[in-house]
């Protein structure tokens, strides 16, 4: 039998067969045969290297061991597709498990070999590694995903204002870049060389906004002075702090720091920690200083923005105490009067309020002590600058230190915020402190302070504080008593007492209460809008019979009440306004009979105006001197007035001196 034909087709087959096994052999793509079961029945010397198994041990296995967890699912179902003839072949980018554990990305075409009499069918899957390139597609996005993240970070800033805004949007830029499940964020505080958290987000529980870590005994201590990142990646085992042991306890076993650095100088640092371990790289703490750089600014211009807040309030908290007379009801901007026991005061005033002594105002309630205090601010060098209002009595015995030097935040329940005390905002112009006897004594202790040295300490704070400050001080109380009872300090007393004026009580000036009362008519007839001409001679006289305990502020109230009352154009005190003679009043036997009361009275109202008087007397020593107002022989030596005293009164007078006189 000629059989050439046969021998011709298996030697056709065979050299078939050879060529395809050296090409099996030979391939530089990985080639794997498995049955439909998926049981490796070959692989060639790329697939054993790219997986690091040899032939044998892969004869072992099944193609899913092989497989990473991630996509052996779905490659079981291409696979079921593929045996049941949904599909001809599949191409899948998954990836495979080395022997050595290591994770490889290759790109797979797996296609049903038909077989035939004598070899049944199977699988065959060609693979390629491509892990460098998906290693180079993920480095790309993920440096795409942190300029992104930067670009966030940006953003934040520009549109953030405070530090938890800013924090919010910068953890939620961060998460989609780098993983973790805490951020903080530390600033540092000088006075107690710590730092302090300011924010946070995932819910911490040993730690809260406002706690402080000691620069010395923590990670982010370190992280400070070094000014360099640092990453744990097994805290369990690298912890070094007590601060890493309470994340260890919260459930981190992950954790990376990186310093807020701006121009050289570390302010703070910024904190991430992971329940995962191993989760932080080299590449990662760079990304976090390069995002902590940026933070660094935006801290650093929140707290100029804050400074200038601090100090825009400041200027606004000055401005309310600036002139505050011509703002209120109850001050004016002159004090009414020239009987000689006001002028003696005024006198002292033109002599004291140029220097920086230290004035202790005394006088009984309602004399206008405050108006004497402002006289001596705005005749003063520090006249431009605040005067700072202070009423010791109305201030409780717990508020009164805070009030006066102010407070750091969390020095004590409620301090949640930083205050600036009535002394720190009066530095450069003077404080008033009003019935300053109501101070406490510890208090006491801390005034003293200032006034000998100059500086004080806000509570919660180590750090002293210099201000340059002038103090007046009022009282109606006997200091000197108080002293004697143990109510207030004797030394602080004579630091107080350098320069004592006392304020004479309206009864000591009742040439004056006519003026007042007038004075008092006029302004508040313009407020309520009533045209009223003048005071009754009846009113007038009951006004001048009366002793006046509660002093100016006593008439003023007086005469505010009879013009919301009166429907006429000449003033009247009703029975129940008008005040109750005092027995000073009622028994004046011992200066006059009531009889030249009277008497005096009416004679009064034919006598010229006390205006009149005062023009008339002022005109006739200037005539006496030919208008020298200066000098021994000056016309103010002749009236017993300062020389800027009588050129304002002769101002408001109208008087004027002809152009040859002297000045």
């Amino acid at each position: 039998m000629d059989i050439t034909a046969g021998k011709q087709l298996e030697e056709a087959l065979r050299e078939g067969e050879e060529r395809w096994r050296a090409v099996f052999e030979n391939s530089a793509i990985g080639v794997a045969l498995t049955d439909l079961s998926g049981h490796f029945l070959a692989a060639n010397h790329a697939y054993q290297k790219m997986l690091r198994y040899s032939e044998e041990e892969l004869k072992q296995l099944t193609f899913l061991d092989v497989t990473h967890e991630d996509y052996i699912e779905s490659s079981r179902v291409l696979v079921s597709e593929l045996i049941n003839g949904k599909r001809k072949q599949f191409q899948i980018e998954k990836r495979y498990l080395r022997k050595d554990g290591r994770v490889i990305w290759g790109s797979t075409n797996v296609s049903l070999v038909p077989g035939s009499q004598t070899m049944p069918r199977f699988l065959m899957g060609l693979v390629e590694d491509i892990t460098k390139r998906k290693e180079a597609e993920e480095a790309l996005r993920n440096s795409e995903q942190q300029n992104r993240t930067l670009l966030e970070i940006n953003n934040a800033i520009i549109t953030n204002l405070t530090h938890e805004a800013l924090f919010e949007s910068l953890s939620a830029a961060l998460q989609r870049a780098i993983a973790f499940d805490r951020s903080a964020l530390t600033l540092y505080e000088p006075l107690r060389d710590s730092l302090r958290f300011v924010a946070f987000t995932g819910n911490p529980v040993r730690f809260t906004v406002g706690d402080e870590l000691t620069r010395t005994e923590s990670s982010v201590g370190w992280v400070f002075d070094h000014q360099q990142p640092i990453v744990r990646g097994d805290l369990e085992k690298e912890q070094q702090y007590p601060n890493e042991r309470l994340l260890i306890d919260e459930g981190m076993r992950s954790h990376c720091v990186a310093p807020l650095i701006v121009r050289g100088r570390c302010i703070g640092t910024l904190n991430i920690a992971s329940k995962a371990k191993f989760e932080y790289s080299k590449k990662d703490a760079q990304f976090l200083q390069d995002a902590a750089n940026q933070v660094a600014l935006a801290v650093e211009n929140m707290r100029s923005y804050e400074e200038i807040a601090d100090l825009r309030a400041k200027l606004e908290q000055e401005n309310v105490y600036l002139q505050e007379e011509i703002r209120t009801e109850h001050n004016f901007e002159e004090i009414v009067g020239n009987s000689p026991a006001l002028l003696a005061v005024l006198e002292k005033v033109e002599q004291v309020a140029p220097t920086d002594s230290t004035v202790l105002i005394s006088g009984e309630t309602g004399t206008g002590k405050e108006l004497i205090a402002r006289a001596l601010h705005d005749r003063s060098a520090r006249k431009n600058r605040a005067l700072v209002k202070v009423n010791c009595s109305a201030l409780s015995a717990g508020l009164v230190e805070s009030e006066l030097f102010g407070h750091v935040r969390g020095a004590f329940t409620g301090a949640i915020d930083r205050r600036t005390g009535r002394f720190e905002l009066a530095d450069g112009g003077t404080v008033f402190l009003d019935e300053v006897g109501e101070l406490p004594l510890e208090t006491q202790v801390k005034l003293l302070r200032v006034l000998q040295e100059h500086e004080f300490e806000p509570i919660g704070s180590s750090r002293p504080l210099r201000v340059n400050v002038r103090v007046i001080a009022a009282t109606n109380r006997n200091l000197e008593e108080a002293i004697q009872t143990g109510r207030f300090r004797s030394d602080l007393y004579y630091r107080l007492n350098v320069f004592p004026l006392e304020v004479p009580p309206l009864r000591e000036r009742r040439s004056d209460i006519p003026k007042l009362a007038k004075f008092f008519l006029s302004h508040y007839s313009a407020k309520l809008g009533k045209h009223i001409d003048g005071i009754s001679r009846n009113a007038m006289d009951r006004i001048l019979s009366y002793s006046w305990p509660g002093n100016v502020r006593e008439l003023q109230n007086v005469i505010e009440r009879a013009v919301v009352l009166s429907r006429g154009r000449v003033l009247e005190l009703q029975h129940e306004l008008a005040p109750y003679p005092s027995p000073e009043g009622v028994h004046r036997k011992d200066r006059q009979s009531s009889e030249e009361a009277q008497a005096s009275i009416s004679a009064a109202s034919k006598l010229p105006t006390m205006i009149e008087v005062e023009r008339s007397h002022i005109l006739a020593a200037l005539k006496l001197t030919s208008g020298v107002i200066e000098g021994p022989n000056g016309a103010a030596r002749i009236l017993n007035l300062h020389p800027n005293t009588l050129r304002y009164r002769m101002r408001k007078l109208g008087i004027k001196r002809s152009h040859h006189q002297n000045s």
